[in-house]
């Protein structure tokens, strides 16, 4: 058996005999690379988490000799919060930004009011002012929003007044149109009671000159951009976006067409720059590099993006240039391999000096969650973005139904919510996207399972909007045209991210069904 240690495939055989997915051991399709090779040539196993692994392939000419392969994965809140700690603080100093182009950033100081919100005693409605008790003279003129401060009123005494516009002095209410008359002689009178301080806005009932409306690491939303506008803003102080960039790796990757000839679609490089920048990264470029172990060098050492995010690449096969890569660079290794699956094979590194590499195995779902195990919290850091404070969030939900679990490891399983339950979806495999294509989100699974019922934590699957006015939105501009040969395109376009909303895909029975049965779905890779 290949791609994982003996004693793990054993285990995982055994939860697929409990679930009737028998055949789904019989082919290469159920034991295949954790990093996306179906059809290269086999690769060695991956790191042992209980086992010592088989050694790696024989170095390069130009690469150091490989140190030992075996080590300890780490926990999966380990890995998370070794992540979210991996880098001191925001990685860029603040900047005073333009409110049209502050929008998906993060505060980097408190937004405090500069003014009483309203600054003046105003009108909720449209209708009369009044003094006192009526009937009331009505003035021959009126009130009009934007006007200047208004005579006073005596008491016996109305005025025709405008939504918005100023509370003229000694007004004791606002008289709605709806709720006032006038007689042949001009005289108003109220068709119900009328109560001191009736519909009328009074001076700070918002917030009062300096009070704190928000805390310094809150997104910049539209809403954000609307009471900041109203409290005074012109310009917000902000932290700009972490630089990312992404290396797609393996040659018998695709950009177009359909697979052939041994050759499959890459779907990590139009699906990361789009995610990336709902995480709260630029996306700076996308490279195809193929399995070339000094582009993959030259690369890393080359670029100067705050994360490099690559795809595939970090088990130990005679293609997987990752870990000697960042040996022969002298990186700092801070995870080597989580216990979660699908996505074990993940790694986080240090590569300079506020610069870091996040390596994605290569199966899809696979790289989602290392994506969300270990680039979200660290770009969470780097964007200067407070817990709590807008971006992807976890809740907790029960489970509809049971979900068996690994031996040892955490499960990250696609699930739908309906009723106010996470229905864990099908198609789940590491290779496979049609599951997390119809997700509200990722169950976290805890080892040995979850039965039906058990309250389990939720990742929300926050999907890209395109930002509004910027020419940064991510998706199309960078992976819409030719991307090879380690040529990065830039990502200065317009183009759309995906999604149009800030939920996840539709409800569960949009998707798969719910009693579809696919073969090795159990496959924990």
């Amino acid at each position: 058996m290949t791609g994982q240690p003996a004693s793990d495939a054993e285990l995982d055989e055994a939860l697929a005999l409990v679930n009737g997915h028998r055949d789904a051991y019989n082919g290469h399709d159920a034991h295949e690379d954790p990093v996306h090779r179906p059809t290269s040539a086999p690769a060695q196993a991956p790191p042992a988490q209980t086992a010592p692994s088989v050694p790696a392939a024989p170095p390069s000419a130009t690469a150091p000799p490989p140190t030992p392969a075996a080590h300890d994965t780490t926990t999966w809140p380990a890995a998370r919060a070794r992540a979210e700690r991996a880098a001191p603080g925001p990685g860029t100093e603040p900047v005073d930004v333009p409110l049209h182009r502050a929008l998906g950033m993060i505060l980097a100081a408190p937004l405090t009011a500069l003014t009483d919100l309203p600054s003046f005693d105003t009108s909720a409605m449209d209708g009369w002012a009044v003094g006192g008790p009526g009937p009331w003279t009505v003035r021959a003129d009126g009130i009009l929003a934007g006007h200047a401060r208004p005579d006073a009123l005596s008491d016996g005494e109305a005025v025709r007044i405008a939504t918005g516009a100023r509370i003229p002095p000694d007004a004791t209410a606002v008289l709605r149109s709806e709720h006032g008359r006038t007689d042949d002689k001009g005289r108003l009178h109220a068709l119900r009671d009328v109560m001191t301080g009736q519909d009328i806005r009074p001076r700070g009932q918002e917030c009062r000159s300096g009070d704190h409306l928000l805390p310094a690491g809150a997104l910049v939303t539209p809403a954000v951009l609307g009471l900041a506008a109203a409290a005074g803003y012109d310009s917000l102080p902000v932290f700009r976006r972490p630089c990312a960039e992404v290396l797609v790796l393996g040659d018998e990757l695709l950009t177009d067409g359909l697979p052939r000839e041994g050759l499959i679609r890459d779907a990590l490089g139009p699906m990361l720059p789009p995610w990336l920048h709902a995480l709260g990264a630029e996306v700076t470029a996308v490279r195809r590099l193929g399995d070339d172990a000094e582009a993959l060098h030259d690369a890393i050492t080359s670029s100067t993006a705050d994360l490099i995010v690559t795809t595939g690449g970090t088990a130990s096969g005679p293609v997987d240039h990752v870990h000697p890569t960042l040996r022969r660079i002298g990186a700092e290794l801070l995870v080597d391999g989580v216990a979660v699956r699908p996505g074990h094979p993940m790694l986080l590194a240090r590569v300079g000096a506020g610069r870091h590499l996040v390596g994605l195995p290569g199966n899809p779902l696979a790289a989602v969650s290392g994506l969300l195990t270990l680039a979200e919290p660290l770009l969470r850091t780097l964007s200067g973005r407070a817990a709590g404070c807008g971006g992807p969030s976890t809740y907790t939900a029960p489970l509809r139904d049971g979900v068996q679990g690994h031996p040892h490891d955490t499960r990250l399983v696609p699930v739908a919510l309906r009723d106010e339950r996470a229905v864990p979806l099908h198609f789940n495999g590491p290779a496979m996207l049609r599951g997390i294509a119809a997700a509200d989100g990722l169950a976290v699974v805890p080892p040995g399972g979850a039965r039906a019922g058990r309250e389990v934590e939720v990742l929300d699957l926050p999907w890209a909007v395109p930002e509004v006015g910027t020419g940064t939105g991510a998706g199309a501009a960078l992976y819409g045209g030719p991307i090879d040969g380690g040529q990065a395109e830039d990502s200065a376009g317009s183009g759309a991210g995906v999604g149009t909303g800030s939920g996840a895909g539709p409800e569960v029975g949009a998707g798969p069904a719910d009693g579809a049965v696919v073969d090795g779905e159990e496959r924990f890779t």
